[in-house]
């Protein structure tokens, strides 16, 4: 297994990012922004994650993918700790990430992996996105935001 910062001259991992974030727009621009891991396996692309600075001294990941048929197996945990050590590596003092508020899973790996919860940006998915989200029986609706000091 390895994870690895994404050749300029490689096809964006479309299919993986589609999975966290169902808009095309939306994924291409805050890609061409930041930075584009991912994990293989057998030289199999099967996660991914995005990196984004979004403030001074604070950068966001966005984006924390895995192939479905890999789930429940550690390798989210693996990509957002992969995530933290790269933030500590390019000298960022926090680390924000943002999910829907039906994301329980999301929400528990998060936490596990050291953020806590900071804001909840009411109606996001309902502004950013033209149809409806479902996870887990539930809309989304709000962004849960999260963080993480790094210093």
């Amino acid at each position: 297994m390895n994870i690895r910062l994404l050749k300029k001259d490689e096809p964006l991992p479309l299919e993986l990012l589609l999975l966290a974030d169902p808009s095309e727009k939306l994924v291409r621009s805050y890609v061409a922004r930041g930075e584009c891991f991912v994990l293989e396996k057998q030289n199999q692309i099967i996660g991914t994650y995005v990196l984004i600075p979004s403030r001074p001294e604070t950068v966001e990941l966005v984006n924390v993918a895995v192939d479905e048929a890999y789930h429940g197996k550690g390798y989210g945990k693996q990509l957002v700790l992969h995530a933290i050590e790269m933030a500590k590596e390019q000298d960022f003092k926090t680390i924000e990430i943002g999910t829907g508020n039906s994301g329980v899973v999301q929400l528990a790996l998060y936490q596990k992996c050291g953020f806590r919860m900071t804001s909840i940006d009411r109606d996001f998915f309902l502004r950013h996105y033209d149809e409806p989200i479902y996870e887990n029986g539930i809309q989304v609706i709000d962004m849960v935001r999260l963080s993480q000091d790094l210093s």
